[in-house]
């Protein structure tokens, strides 16, 4: 830990603008007021918008964003330098950025000799006076000025009296900050420390920030170098969202900092919604989360072998690096064939499993002689508590199959008619009924609900959210293992169920039937207390 005398590092967030570069990421106008809306209220200190002067949506941005007092966040517009030959206050894109309304200017200018000479088409000396000229020119228009070096470490390693040059230009202009931008993404930790280093001995007093691309997966780290070797601001973007493999992630370098070197970031408090942040971006950007990115997926904090849970339970720092609850994340217990009974015993503590307990023995070998056949127990956690319970806790199931029959019949350019024809055992009545559905898992569904809404009300809050089916035997074609995963909420939380059969039809039931089974399982009080069979 670094202590309290550590320099607080300035979270500037370009998810609004670089991230939308990322393939498939595409925001509003609105959307990006969200994501801005929300950046504020987590403590970031800068929040770059777009490039008022490449497209209308970014200028729609920035009118709307005026309408909301920010807390604590200072917008940024993002530009380039004037073009070579045009001075900066007749510049089109420059002016742009003043009429944009914002405060805090963001532009780029070339730092790569060969970028400028091949790139740009111009002069080294005509590429210094753009850089000069154009902070010189935003800051007489009162806004303060970040320079962001293009291609700044590639051109540090090529001519490094060059790219010192062009931040020395842009820094006697005014510019209140450098920001030196690994933009292919291809440089090491040694190297980014090794050239941070050196432009913080050469520029007292300047700020000095650090923008990585991921093209190496190495832009978290280099941000964090960047900083031990003296930066006080990270650009980068929520799940590292960006062009070609993406940008620093913030999810990433800001607990980082934060828990690991002790520096001050966004307000401590607040890094418990971090998760949550990123779960935000992801359902704005129409994304899926991905299930292993570190502090804030999914399986950041899952445990799966029963060695290790066995460990977690005597102490969680034994396989975590970090309390989940600093980022608002949450330590899970996964059930497979690798499962030992300490996953048991710690994912069910209310069952008061015993660790000799035959009966959860049982379960286990239950368990992975299932796996064997292809169950998958680690997203159909209602699956397996059901069968727990089964075992261990005098379970009695809410409804027993007597018989079922469905009805498929197809015509010639009509569509195909299904129906699904049902007899249930609920307690001592038997209910008979029909329904029709879009294909015969739709009408299984529809009868099911039909047939025990009247006895159980609940049955109507229940909502499929998600259907899989996954060929386990390719090469058997259509004779193929099927597995069939059912994911069903209440409005309150979710779960997955599952199913596996040669024939899609009873893998599908199995898990239609586990999921409003346990989706029972509280109103009807279902459990009872401990009694062994």
């Amino acid at each position: 830990m670094l202590g309290d005398l550590t320099p607080t590092i300035k979270i500037y967030d370009t998810t609004l603008r670089d991230g939308t570069q990322g393939e498939g990421v595409s925001f509003s106008a609105e959307d990006k007021v969200k994501i801005a809306l929300r950046l504020d209220e987590m403590g970031f200190h800068y929040i770059e918008g777009g490039w008022p002067g490449s497209n209308p949506k970014d200028m729609e941005f920035f009118e709307l964003i005026k309408q909301y007092p920010l807390k604590q966040a200072v917008v940024a517009a993002f530009g380039s330098t004037c073009r070579p030959g045009v001075p900066a206050h007749q510049d089109t894109n420059l002016k742009r950025l003043v009429e944009s309304g914002v405060k805090l200017a963001t532009i780029f200018g070339k730092a790569w000799d060969f970028h400028v000479t091949k790139a740009l088409n111009t002069t080294l000396e005509e590429n210094l006076r753009m850089v000069r000229d154009s902070v010189a020119y935003l800051k007489s228009q009162g806004l303060k000025v970040f320079f962001d070096a293009e291609h700044f470490f590639d051109g540090f390693k090529a001519n490094p009296d060059y790219a010192l040059a062009v931040l020395q230009a842009a820094a006697g202009a005014g510019a209140d900050a450098v920001v030196l931008c690994d933009t292919n993404g291809g440089s090491l930790p040694f190297e980014v420390q090794q050239a941070v280093s050196r432009v913080v001995r050469q520029l007292p007093g300047v700020p000095v920030g650090i923008h990585a691309h991921n093209d190496g997966e190495l832009a978290v780290a280099n941000t964090i170098m960047a900083v031990q070797a003296g930066a006080t601001q990270v650009q980068g973007t929520v799940n590292g969202l960006g062009e070609r493999c993406g940008n620093a992630n913030l999810c990433s370098v800001i607990p980082n900092l934060a828990f690991k070197l002790g520096y001050q970031t966004i307000p401590r408090e607040n890094l418990v919604y971090l998760t949550e942040l990123s779960r935000f971006v992801y359902e704005v950007a129409n994304l899926n989360p991905v299930a292993n990115q570190p502090f804030v997926g999914e399986s950041a904090f899952a445990h799966k072998g029963g060695i290790h849970v066995s460990a977690l339970m005597k102490e969680t720092g034994t396989y975590e690096h970090l309390a989940p609850e600093l980022v608002g994340n949450q330590r899970r217990v996964l059930m497979s064939e690798l499962s030992g009974l300490s996953n048991l015993l710690y994912k069910y503590k209310e069952l008061h499993l015993d660790k000799n307990s035959p009966e959860g023995r049982q379960v286990l070998e239950q368990l992975k002689n299932m796996e064997h056949r292809g169950y998958q127990f680690e997203a159909a956690e209602g699956s397996l508590e059901l069968m727990l319970r089964k075992a261990v806790n005098g379970y009695r199931e809410p409804f027993q199959l007597e018989s079922m029959r469905l009805i498929l019949e197809m015509r010639e350019q009509q569509p195909i008619y299904s129906e699904a024809v049902i007899k249930l055992r609920v307690g001592e009545e038997l209910v008979h009924t029909a329904a029709e559905g879009n294909g015969p898992v739709n009408a299984l569904d529809n009868a099911l609900r039909k047939a025990l809404e009247t006895i159980y009300p609940r049955v109507a809050d229940l909502r499929l959210l998600d259907y899989k089916v996954r060929v386990l035997e390719e090469k058997a074609g259509t004779e193929a293992l099927v597995r069939v995963l059912i994911e069903t909420g209440d409005g309150k939380k979710t779960w997955g169920t599952v199913g596996v059969s040669t024939n899609i039809i009873e893998a599908s039931w199995q898990a239609l039937a586990d999921s409003m089974a346990y989706g029972l399982l509280e109103e009807q009080k279902l459990t009872v207390t401990n009694t062994k069979k």
